[in-house]
């Protein structure tokens, strides 16, 4: 998730010492996996139907510091392997799928249909995205193209989660739209990639 090696000393500095306070505690990575999927998952279809927008994004940030926990703390205790990377994958799609499926229900229920639009592609879209590097793997190429990436949509969608809590207006329809537009150019991306992949090699 964090490809910039600044970030990811940033990160470290914040993930480590609550990753090593887990560890001592004899927590299992797959643990705080599992909560943080489940505590982001309804905080998600709890709070954004009823507009609690700021309280959706804080609980949202809290449980999805799991995303980051789990790793490191794999790699402290050298659990890391393919049943993380699969199980962490897995959950991912649960968790996303929980926040547009929110904000479709949230639209419904103000009647504004461009929300409900946007969050409908950008769910679609976005499990596509993740679908297509999954395919692409199991067939012997790689997809690791595309300018949207679950991090991004992530962030853009926090962003304009919060901003609407404040009561900005119209920027999660935009946000939702543009998340949703940029996953489908992603996966078409990603097709063109893999394509060319089969293509060179024969």
């Amino acid at each position: 998730m964090l490809n910039n090696p600044a970030a990811r000393k940033v990160a470290a500095v914040i993930i480590d010492p609550p990753a090593k306070l887990l560890v001592r505690m004899k927590v299992s990575p797959d643990a705080v996996t599992l909560t943080g999927t489940i505590g982001g998952s309804l905080s998600m279809l709890i709070l954004i139907p009823q507009g609690e927008f700021i309280w959706a994004f804080v609980l949202g940030v809290f449980f999805g510091m799991s995303d980051l926990l789990d790793g490191t703390m794999a790699r402290m205790t050298g659990k890391s392997g393919p049943w993380g990377n699969f199980l962490d994958a897995t959950l991912d799609r649960i968790t996303d799928g929980a926040v547009f499926a929110a904000l479709v229900l949230w639209g419904m229920n103000e009647e504004n249909y461009w929300i409900v639009g946007g969050a409908l592609l950008a769910l679609v879209s976005g499990q596509v995205v993740s679908y297509s590097k999954a395919r692409a793997e199991a067939v012997g190429a790689t997809a690791n193209v595309g300018i949207a990436e679950r991090a991004e949509r992530l962030i853009l969608t926090g962003i304009a989660i919060l901003l609407t809590g404040f009561g900005v207006p119209y920027v999660l329809a935009i946000a939702l739209w543009i998340i949703g537009i940029a996953g489908v150019v992603t996966v078409f991306q990603r097709m063109i990639e893999v394509r060319r992949q089969f293509r060179s090699a024969t």
